[in-house]
C-alpha cells in the first residue's frame, strides 16, 4: 500500500499513468462504451464497479492537464436527435475546476464517431461501470512541474 494515493488506483492504473507522457491521452469510459474494441491497439484497464466522477477525481490528483491546449479535456457530444441530459458534465466541470485554474474553460465536446476514432489512439481507456449516458471523458497530459 502506499499513503496519499487513492485506494480506487490500482497498481496497473498508476502504472500507466506513470507511463504517460506530455500530450498523451487518457480516455475514462462509461458503462456501454465499446471499450475492447475501441481498444484493441491499446491498453484498456478495467474498473467496473466504479463511477467516472469518482475515477476522475483521483486520477486528476496525480495527473497534470495539458497547458499547452486550450481543451485538454473533451466530452463524447450527444447525437442530435438523442433527448439525453447529461447533469454527470457539471459533476465532471467541478472536479476539473478543483485542480485547474482554467476550470470548465478546460473542457470541450467532441462529436461521438470523432471521440470514438480520437480513443482508438489514445494510450489508455479506462473502462468503468458508470451508468449516465455520454459519460465519456478524454483527458490529455500535461508537464508536471515541481
Amino acid at each position: 500500500m502506499l499513503k496519499g494515493i487513492p485506494k480506487i488506483l490500482s497498481p496497473d492504473l498508476l502504472k500507466v499513468l506513470a507511463e504517460m507522457g506530455h500530450g498523451d491521452r487518457l480516455v475514462i469510459s462509461d458503462g456501454n462504451y465499446p471499450a475492447e474494441s475501441m481498444g484493441r491497439d491499446t491498453i484498456v484497464i478495467r474498473a467496473d464497479g466504479h463511477g467516472v466522477p469518482e475515477l476522475l477525481d483521483a486520477i486528476l490528483s496525480v495527473f497534470p492537464l495539458d497547458t499547452y491546449v486550450e481543451k485538454p479535456v473533451n466530452l463524447m457530444e450527444v447525437m442530435k436527435g438523442d433527448n439525453v441530459e447529461t447533469p454527470i458534465w457539471e459533476e465532471y466541470k467541478k472536479i476539473v475546476a478543483k485542480y485547474d485554474e482554467r476550470g470548465e474553460s478546460a473542457v470541450g465536446n467532441i462529436e461521438r464517431f470523432k471521440f470514438y476514432e480520437e480513443s482508438k489512439s489514445a494510450y489508455a481507456i479506462i473502462a468503468s461501470g458508470e451508468s449516465a449516458l455520454y459519460a465519456n471523458i478524454m483527458l490529455q497530459k500535461g508537464v508536471v512541474v515541481d
